[in-house]
């Protein structure tokens, strides 16, 4: 018998979120910490494919004959993806501050969104324990 407070059930994807949530704010903060660095490349998370991962949802690849490549379409969750820079540096830096201060300011607030809804979730269950 499954318990109804599986953290799955519980959360939805707000757990999963807000984990990568942070593990994607290090990548930002590293991106930015590293802009003067000569031929530093911008990393980024695809956050959209990470959580359908991580969550266990989108498509189920398998091969169905023996030179078919093995099914390897968007990687583990949370892997990094290099930046396309929208213009090059002269020193081989793909970092644009502004692009990356946006997207760590973006990120934050989705972050805090995922927090939110947990913190919710986590009154909604202890006041019907209480019985209120």
């Amino acid at each position: 018998m499954e318990s109804a407070l599986q953290p799955d059930k519980l959360f939805g994807p707000h757990l999963y979120a807000a984990q990568l949530r942070e593990q994607r704010a290090g990548v930002l903060a590293s991106n930015i910490a590293n802009a003067d660095t000569p031929h530093y490349k911008a990393r980024d998370l695809d956050f959209g494919s990470a959580l359908e991962q991580a969550s266990g949802g989108g498509v189920s690849l398998r091969t169905t004959h023996p030179a078919h490549l093995p099914p390897t379409a968007g990687g583990a969750p949370g892997e990094l993806k290099y930046r396309n820079p929208l213009q090059a540096s002269l020193d081989g830096n793909t970092v644009d501050a502004h692009v990356e201060h946006a997207a760590f300011a973006e990120n934050a607030l989705q972050y805090q969104t995922s927090l939110q809804f947990v913190d919710s979730r986590i009154k909604g269950v202890l006041k019907a324990l209480k019985g209120e």
